[in-house]
């Protein structure tokens, strides 16, 4: 009975830790992202973790948590699955929980290496260490094996704490990585059984406060860096149109908002959402792309339109953003970062696609490094859907400075879930990649969330979701060097960060065993 409470308690830590993403406010208030309570449930968490008897009894409660809190931040899943895609809804149910407690496996292993080499009665900044290692190896892992998916990660609950000043040193696994330390430290502090002088600890605390103050105020979000000289007035259209009527009775009425919103339009720049247009051009009704395209070739205006494009052998097809600039040739941004089963088909699950009713299912993908759009004075980076979720894909775009995008696009279309928090959770990423890159962040979204998010990661500007309607607002980009995130990134991948982990893990269970056989005490 007693370890049915413990796991039931974890289950509901897990929950806790999925709706800190976003809370899901009642009234007319947006889900908000919540630090304090990722902390605490992360910390309830470590209190389990830190008091397993064994290994096996570690690696089940990691598991349980991570299982609640995946299959809790992704259930949104089910709707794509089985409302659009068709698929019978007990299998749904069983894919998204299959998702969730299989990528929780990682977890499971992180626990066991914590409870490895970290178990209660070690020092709590070992075991703050230890965990905040083993942790963000497992996010990493999520993020990374095939294809990665870090939906969710701990470390966008903070993107309006206060660990977000380090948002731009270490990127959103690095918070990640401080939030486990914090947690299992707060959950330890019980139990530490070494003595520490008082001068120890006030010498320690002063030295973290002042690093961190130092982070913060250097930290590009307090700087206001160059600005262009001027803004750039933008037009960003939320179509809503149903994921249901995109292919059907209602494709018509679509094609025809989108074509209202493209010719009327006064900004300087218009930008749809992912395939608003979602048939090819030469499949469009007679002079309706020509029409588009004239309106855009001259004059001061230019637009970014999501559309599915034809290769030249007409045999490959990808999810495009074309530029319709005038006097100069198209500019053309193919998605890199593919969504399996939604656009390319992984190997061995062709018969899992042929199960749902879901068109344009194997887009080929671009290449990870596309020039930017150039436009009035600004560079123009587009990611399209769930790119955003992958910072270190992003990061790549910042290899050449005098180039670097001064101004970022997300262009999603996220019907294929309903109203669900996904639309909340997808703009806190957005705010993440803005605060890890100190670039404005543009998204065009079919039902939502249309948003203009500046170079700290705040709202500046959205569209209530789940209306037709266009955002009409001002941005001017930001020209300066990259940030520290976006330079190391960009030079090494994740791997500094990967390194660190097992080098931590390394030399902190190095030093547990010296002290655990006497031959040093553990003063980290």
């Amino acid at each position: 009975m007693k370890q049915l409470r413990c796991l039931l308690m974890l289950t509901v830590l897990g929950c806790l830790q999925a709706a800190s993403m976003a809370w899901p406010i009642a009234g007319d208030a947006y889900g908000q992202p919540q630090a304090w309570l990722q902390l605490a449930s992360l910390s309830g968490f470590a209190y389990f973790l830190d008091r397993s008897p064994s290994y096996q009894e570690a690696f089940v409660r990691s598991w349980v948590f991570a299982s609640a809190w995946l299959i809790g931040s992704t259930w949104w899943l089910f709707i794509a699955l089985h409302v659009y895609g068709g698929l019978a809804s007990v299998l749904a149910v069983l894919a998204v929980g299959l998702l969730g407690s299989g990528l929780a496996l990682l977890y499971g292993l992180a626990g066991l290496v914590f409870h490895r080499y970290a178990k209660a009665g070690a020092p709590r900044i070992a075991r703050g260490l230890v965990f905040a290692s083993a942790w963000v190896l497992a996010e990493w892992a999520r993020g990374t094996l095939w294809t990665g998916f870090p939906w969710a990660a701990a470390g966008y609950a903070h993107v309006d704490g206060v660990l977000r000043h380090w948002a731009p040193w270490v990127g959103v696994y690095g918070l990640s990585a401080l939030s486990a330390a914090l947690s299992m430290w707060l959950a330890a502090q019980q139990q530490e059984r070494v003595f520490r002088p008082v001068a120890y600890k006030v010498t320690l605390s002063v030295f973290v406060m002042c690093v961190a103050t130092w982070a913060w105020w250097t930290s590009p979000s307090q700087q206001s860096g160059e600005e262009s000289n001027k803004f750039l007035s933008v037009a960003l259209v939320q179509g809503n149109v149903a994921q249901d009527l995109k292919f059907g009775a209602g494709a018509q009425q679509a094609l025809a908002n989108y074509r209202t919103a493209l010719l009327s339009t006064t900004a300087d720049l218009v930008v749809t959402p992912e395939t608003a247009i979602a048939y090819f051009p030469h499949q469009l009704p007679v002079n309706y792309w020509q029409d588009i395209r004239q309106r855009f070739a001259h004059g001061e205006q230019a637009a970014l339109v999501g559309i599915p494009l034809l290769g030249e052998d007409q045999k490959i097809y990808t999810n495009s953003a074309l530029g319709l600039l005038p006097g100069t040739a198209n500019y053309q941004y193919d998605k890199h970062h593919l969504v399996p089963f939604g656009e390319f088909v992984p190997p061995m699950f062709r018969w899992f696609l042929d199960l749902m009713n879901i068109p344009l299912g194997d887009f080929t993908p671009g290449g990870l490094i596309q020039p930017s759009m150039m436009w009035r004075g600004e560079r123009i980076a587009p990611n399209i859907c769930f790119e955003d979720l992958f910072g270190e894909e992003l990061a790549q775009r910042f290899g050449d400075p005098a180039n670097a995008p001064t101004l970022m696009v997300n262009m999603s279309n996220i019907a294929w879930f309903g109203d669900s928090i996904a639309i909340e959770q997808h703009l806190n990423i957005s705010r993440m990649r803005a605060l890890e890159l100190h670039r404005p962040m543009l998204r065009a979204t079919n039902t939502g969330a249309t948003a203009v998010i500046d170079a700290q990661g705040q709202l500046v500007a959205r569209l209530p979701s789940g209306v037709q309607d266009t955002l009409i607002a001002q941005v001017r980009g930001v020209d300066e060097p990259p940030t520290p995130y976006a330079q190391w990134v960009c030079a090494y991948g994740l791997w500094p960060l990967v390194l660190l982990a097992l080098g931590t893990l390394l030399g902190v269970s190095w030093q547990l065993y010296l002290a655990r056989h006497g031959q040093r005490r553990f003063a980290p």
